[in-house]
């Protein structure tokens, strides 16, 4: 008896009620449902807290075992845990299987037993293991027979839990092997179509991660990297799953950010003067996707150039990227933050500018998701922030600079440097 249920604890946090992502399940949930009804049966789809929604289950129907894929995250845990034990009070099984990852999170560890905390020596030891593992793909379809269907069993909407439909396009769950053989040839320009897209299927689950794994290990080595973050973030957050709010660095607890809320809310609106920052939060908004490159910029000037608290930009990020996942966007933030597992020191500070000279330099993608001409500053697309604040009045008001950077350089240096481990 497939189920599915939509968890109201979660849900009831979103505050769009036309999230991307929840559309984007709802229709995948359609798919499993014909695939389900061809085969003779049918996708139960519920609302409410999975605990009450098991009560639900074991009191309607004898149940021998549950079974589920494993979560990771603090609150997956604890929901897992209290069905565990509800199983076991009626003397039911509860299964949770290995699908998010190729390792879970205690398979790739140090030879003590302890957690790898940087990045390099765990992803030498995940190649190592993956070497020797590389499955057989094969997909095998259920066997035996599904409960049948009721009568007049429909599948819950949008509208029965609360949510409208949003118009979003969502990528396909596509495997393009040209992309990945070139992947580190074009993942760092944000203006091409260079990145694979399927992270919001690994997120939910709509795509293998082994296939996707394999065919990475057999043609680019630089994406099955990208991959292998995934983990390490996972791996982090199982065993430290106090990161979620506070530094993986202990040190950097003391840190006190002292950026404003109205400079936060500058960077929120895509309006700091720094062109790449700008047209990343515009894409994000608009789309729910950010390229990484631009991420990584972005995130590096909110927590570097206005010393805002990197939980702020976190909560942004899990509120409007549609492949959020927990444990990969608490790491990312920190390690731009420089207070994380494997963390990018604390002095290294993109500089926006040079970003945009480096990765896109022609300026297609500011002009894109800016919505304005080639001449941004109306004046060459190599003329950096600090020459725009020098010319003052000659430039449109909200296209200067919020900060400069060599000062917010120096700033954020001697502001780190007052707790550095």
């Amino acid at each position: 008896m497939p189920i599915f249920i939509f968890d109201s604890t979660i849900l009831d946090k979103l505050e769009d009620k036309n999230d991307r992502r929840v559309t984007f399940i709802a229709d995948q949930l359609a798919g499993l449902d014909k695939f389900f009804r061809e085969r003779g049966g049918a996708l139960r789809v519920y609302f409410g807290r999975p605990a009450d929604i098991f009560r639900r289950l074991f009191s309607e129907n004898t149940i021998a075992a549950v079974f589920c894929n494993e979560d990771y995250e603090p609150y997956a845990r604890e929901r897992d845990t209290e069905i565990a034990k509800l199983a076991a009070a009626l003397s039911s099984r509860f299964v949770a299987v290995k699908d998010h990852v190729i390792f879970s999170p205690a398979e790739v560890v140090k030879d003590d037993g302890s957690p790898y905390q940087v990045f390099t020596p765990y992803s030498r030891r995940w190649i190592e293991k993956f070497s020797a593992y590389l499955p057989v793909i094969a997909l095998e379809l259920p066997r035996g027979e599904f409960m049948p269907a009721p009568p007049n069993l429909r599948l819950l909407s949008l509208a029965d839990i609360g949510f409208m439909r949003n118009p979003a396009e969502f990528p396909a769950a596509k495997i393009d092997e040209s992309l990945i053989a070139n992947y580190d040839k074009t993942r760092d320009l944000p203006a091409l179509a260079g990145t694979s897209r399927l992270g919001m299927h690994l997120r939910f689950g709509t795509i293998s991660v082994r296939y996707l794994a394999l065919r990475a290990y057999e043609l680019n080595h630089k994406y099955l990297a990208e991959l292998i973050w995934r983990e390490f973030y996972q791996m982090i957050l199982w065993f430290f799953p106090q990161t979620v709010s506070r530094p993986f660095r202990e040190a950097y607890a003391k840190l006190k950010f002292p950026g404003s809320r109205s400079d936060f809310e500058i960077w929120c609106r895509g309006e700091t003067g720094y062109p790449l920052v700008d047209a990343g939060m515009h894409e994000l908004t608009e789309t729910g996707f950010m390229h990484n490159r631009v991420r990584m910029v972005a995130a590096s000037f909110l927590t570097k150039h206005l010393l805002c608290d990197w939980r702020w930009g976190e909560r942004f990020f899990a509120r409007h990227l549609n492949d959020f996942e927990l444990a990969s966007n608490v790491g990312g933030w920190q390690w731009c933050a420089g207070i994380g597992a494997d963390a990018a020191p604390y002095f290294r500070i993109f500089n926006p500018s040079e970003q945009q000279k480096k990765f896109d330099p022609q300026g297609d993608y500011v002009a894109r998701w800016n919505g304005r001409a080639d001449d941004l500053f109306g004046t060459p697309m190599d003329t950096t922030p600090e020459e725009v604040r020098a010319q003052g009045s000659r430039q449109r008001p909200e296209m200067v600079p919020m900060i400069d950077h060599r000062f917010a350089r120096e700033r954020c240096l001697k502001f780190f440097s007052a707790v550095r481990p």
